[in-house]
């Protein structure tokens, strides 16, 4: 079984955009969002699996991971529908 990747460089993902209020107030933290993969590498749905704590950035990265596109899982080399964990990090440089 192959798991879907958002990783390859030629899918030029861009990084969420930091909530410009989440900023000022210094907010940060990793948000883990499950998107559901189609067959066709585009995301159907996404789930918030683990939250920053914070609102704005778990919102930011559901939003973000929703506008992607991935390499589709594969189970016995046929591509499917898969659930797949992103990490979202936000950090203040």
């Amino acid at each position: 079984m192959v798991l879907p990747s958002s990783n390859a460089d030629y899918l030029q993902n861009p990084k969420p955009a930091y909530p410009p209020l989440s900023k000022r107030l210094g907010e940060q933290g990793k948000v883990v969002v499950r998107v559901l993969i189609g067959a066709d590498g585009q995301p159907q749905k996404a789930e918030l699996r683990q939250s920053s704590g914070f609102e704005r950035l778990d919102q930011a990265a559901l939003a973000t991971v929703l506008k992607w596109r991935y390499l589709p899982g594969k189970r016995g080399g046929v591509t499917e529908d898969m659930w797949f964990n992103v990490p979202i990090n936000f950090v203040l440089e």
